[in-house]
């Protein structure tokens, strides 16, 4: 009956309230010791292997079961000789009576909650799955709701009365975003508008930091209105080291014309710049808008590089022209045909034993993987499967073409995977992901029978779209300063040298050097003029002290270059180089953290919610980006 069902969900409520206290299967494991507990999510946890050299590759376990974790001991550490945990051994020994597979629940036990715990668990359930307020006023909601034991009743909340308290939450988070920006001395954030259901949004993350409407134009001088009062509503207008945004040339020209004037010594070698008098003009009766450095988005670039000039190139080439079109025409064909029809999706399977992935025209990933399906698929099946669907079958040249494409494209999709990574994927990733990139590359030329030119190429617009990385000296210092990268990257033993050298002269801007009057206060004065005949020799020479700056500085970034350790860990034995490190690295070298918000936001502004205010919205979707749930 419902009472029964109620009193179990309200028990099991208890005991998820009360897990903290429990103890996983992991806790209790003899060869625990050898990782680290990153994250408890649901059912499993995300764990760090302590035996990794890499140190960053995140490794996940249910919490009733560690068999991943042993696989994973057994491959990777085959040859390390493991030690069993005394602790571990010790209570498994004293245990006489082996555990119960699953502890057994007493369903007539009644569990009181508070009415505060009761209110914070309907708004986790609404925030985290994303369903509509109204759902408070749904008479099989509030039914479950009443069922759940409180001490002095449970009250209900309606629409308006739960929206205040979403309101009072939203405030609280956003207080302690505040909070934790204060103690923090470098931020950087990415930004994008995004358009759906004929309303546009700006979003703007470091954390979540806004989800705004933008009504109107997206023009350069209403983006950097926005972006600068959400910096200065958050107190980071001092603090943001850069924005991260796409190619697009609106938010391109904002950041270009809204720069603060940059102060130089030297003025006389700078080079002349022409700028545009009425673009001045306008943007001079805009008082206080100051917008922070600008790095285009790495993720963003090489879609561009492997679009557009990937396209251009294949059908520029003789060579490849017609193969080029062919191919795709087929390979357009079979996507078609699998995707519209049943009976030919329903034909791959059995035959192939897997589906064929249609692709994106957002995304060119999902090119790349549906064009790698097909070339998994043997050249034999392929013609059944033409044959059988009445499409014309793809010829061997092709099939070859193909399988080169693939081979060149690979170390791309490699490459954004790494770039558009959530976690440790800092700014310092960049620069070392594309020198890698260009090199695995050119490797591939040798084996290539069709698409010879095509590596060369591709180089070639790297080398060209990331001209200004390549040559930023804060991209060289955001790479070094990474302890898995140092001067690894680096193949030319010069640019090696000329690294070490730029990296010891930023130690030395942040080292403060003794002024004039630090130096007057060591000279040895004489409480009266001294005459001819008392002034010693040792008086006459009287010299400055060495300093010991220059032989600290480099001591401390030859003992940091040579170290073996590639775990940020070790950045607190190196200060100096730990401060370079924060500053040059605050930034992502893409936007796929705004792009994750809007993939949430299609989730909260559906069309059956599209009756959501923009505050109503805004709010949502900030509160379940930042987990304000947990915390």
């Amino acid at each position: 009956n419902v009472q029964w069902w109620c009193k179990q969900i309200t028990l099991c409520a208890a005991v998820m309230a009360s897990q903290g206290k429990s103890k996983t299967s992991f806790s209790k494991w003899k060869y625990a010791h050898y990782f680290t507990l990153v994250e408890h999510k649901d059912k499993k946890l995300l764990v760090k292997c302590k035996l990794c050299l890499s140190g960053s590759k995140v490794l996940s376990t249910a919490i009733n079961s560690n068999s991943n974790l042993s696989k994973h001991l057994q491959k990777v550490h085959a040859s390390t000789k493991l030690e069993a945990n005394p602790v571990s051994v010790d209570t498994l020994e004293v245990s006489q009576a082996p555990p119960a597979k699953q502890q057994r629940l007493d369903f007539n036990q009644t569990v009181s909650q508070g009415q505060g715990q009761i209110n914070k668990a309907i708004a986790r359930y609404v925030v985290e799955n994303m369903q509509p307020v109204s759902t408070v006023e749904s008479p099989a909601f509030r039914q479950l709701v009443s069922m759940i034991t409180c001490s002095g009743g449970t009250q209900q909340m309606g629409r308006k009365t739960f929206s205040n308290y979403l309101d009072k939450e939203y405030s609280k988070m956003e207080s302690e975003l505040k909070t934790t920006f204060e103690g923090l001395d470098y931020i950087a954030t990415t930004a994008d508008i995004w358009s759906v259901h004929n309303k546009s949004f700006l979003g703007l993350t470091k954390a979540v930091l806004a989800c705004k409407r933008i009504k109107g134009r997206h023009t350069y001088d209403v983006i950097a209105a926005e972006i600068n009062h959400i910096h200065s509503l958050y107190g980071l207008s001092t603090k943001v080291t850069a924005t991260v945004t796409d190619n697009g040339s609106n938010f391109v020209k904002a950041f270009q014309m809204y720069q603060p004037e940059s102060l130089s010594d030297d003025d006389d070698d700078e080079e002349v710049t022409f700028t545009n008098v009425a673009d001045v003009l306008d943007t001079s009766t805009e008082e206080g808008i100051v917008l922070p450095p600008h790095l285009r988005c790495a993720s963003h670039t090489l879609n561009l590089i492997s679009c557009s000039d990937v396209d251009k190139w294949l059908l520029s080439n003789p060579g490849t022209k017609g193969i080029y079109r062919s191919a795709t025409a087929k390979c357009t064909a079979l996507w078609s045909k699998a995707s519209r029809s049943t009976l030919a999706s329903e034909l791959v399977g059995d035959l192939v034993g897997k589906k064929l992935l249609v692709p994106c025209s957002t995304r060119w990933n999902s090119f790349y993987d549906a064009v790698a399906r097909i070339v998994e698929i043997p050249m034999t099946d392929l013609s059944t499967i033409s044959n059988r669907l009445e499409l014309k079958c793809i010829g061997e040249r092709e099939f070859q073409f193909l399988r080169e494409y693939c081979a060149i494209m690979k170390p791309l999709t490699v490459a954004l995977d790494i770039l558009q990574g959530e976690e440790n994927c800092y700014y310092g990733t960049l620069l070392p992901t594309i020198e890698v990139l260009m090199s695995k590359l050119l490797e591939i030329r040798e084996g290539l029978i069709i698409a010879t030119g095509l590596p060369d190429a591709i180089v070639q617009a790297i080398k060209t779209r990331f001209a200004s990385v390549l040559e930023s000296n804060d991209a060289i210092l955001a790479a070094v300063t990474l302890p898995m990268f140092k001067l690894r990257w680096l193949r030319d033993q010069r640019k090696k040298e000329m690294v070490k050298g730029m990296l010891a002269a930023e130690c030395h801007k942040l080292i403060p050097r003794p002024g004039p009057v630090q130096q007057a206060a060591k000279m040895p004065v004489s409480p009266t003029t001294p005459d001819s005949s008392s002034y010693n020799v040792q008086d006459f020479f009287c010299f400055e002290e060495a300093d010991d700056t220059f032989s600290t500085v480099e001591t401390e970034v030859m003992t940091y270059l040579r170290t073996a350790e590639t775990g940020m860990e070790i950045l607190k034995q190196f200060p100096t180089i730990k401060e370079i490190s924060l500053k040059k690295n605050a930034a992502t070298p893409s936007s796929a953290p705004v792009e994750k918000l809007f993939s949430l936001g299609s989730l909260v502004l559906s069309p059956k919610r599209n009756k959501l205010s923009d505050q109503r919205f805004e709010r949502l979707l900030l509160m379940r980006y930042n987990h304000w749930f947990e915390g």
